[in-house]
C-alpha cells in the first residue's frame, strides 16, 4: 500500500513529532500543510486561531508536492485549535477528495482534545477509518508530551501492521 502523512503543525512541532514517527516506522511519504500567510507568535494565534475556527475559516494554503490520488492510506495530523482541527486542516480535507482512501487521524493537544477527530472523519467521509489517536502535550502550547510515549509507539506499531495488511 502507498502512504502519504499529510500534517499541519505549529508552534512547537507537537503534530510534527508524531507525524515524523509514523513515517518512520511505516515509510511513508510524508507533507508538510504551510499556509500562505504565517502565523504570528503564540499568545497572538491562540486569539487569531479561535476566531478563524468560530466563522469556519479555511486559510488558502501553499501548493504540495504530493498528490493524494496516488495512495491507498491517507494519514491526517492536526494539532487541536478550540476542540476541531487547525483552520489548515480544514482548508486541506475540504479541498481534496478522499473516497477510496483508508484514512489515519492523530491530533495533538493541551488536554482538551475537543471533536477533531470527529470533525476530520466527517468532513474526509471516511469509509474506512484504520485508527485514531489524541496526543496530549503540555497545556501552555509547549512541547512537553503528556501521553506516554508507549502509548503512542504502541499505536504507531498498530497503524504499521494494519497497513501491511
Amino acid at each position: 500500500m502507498k502512504i502519504l502523512i499529510v500534517y499541519y503543525s505549529y508552534s512547537h512541532g507537537n503534530t510534527k513529532k508524531i507525524a515524523e514517527a509514523l513515517r518512520k516506522a511505516t515509510g511513508a511519504d510524508i507533507e508538510r500543510i504551510e499556509t500562505v500567510k504565517k502565523y504570528g507568535p503564540y499568545e497572538e494565534t491562540v486569539e487569531v486561531g479561535q476566531t478563524e475556527v468560530q466563522k469556519g475559516y479555511c486559510p488558502p494554503l501553499r501548493p504540495m508536492k504530493k498528490d493524494i490520488a496516488g495512495y491507498d492510506v491517507i494519514a491526517l495530523g492536526s494539532p487541536t485549535w478550540w476542540y476541531t482541527m487547525a483552520p489548515a486542516m480544514r482548508t486541506f480535507v475540504t479541498t481534496h477528495d478522499f473516497t477510496g482512501k483508508k484514512m489515519i487521524f492523530f491530533t495533538t493537544h493541551g488536554g482538551w482534545p475537543g471533536s477533531a477527530i470527529k470533525h476530520l472523519t466527517n468532513l474526509t467521509h471516511a469509509d474506512e477509518v484504520l485508527g485514531t489517536i489524541e496526543v496530549r502535550f503540555d497545556p501552555y502550547g509547549g512541547d512537553e508530551q503528556i501521553t506516554p510515549e508507549k502509548d503512542v509507539d504502541a499505536w504507531i506499531s498498530m497503524m504499521e501492521k494494519k497497513m501491511r495488511g
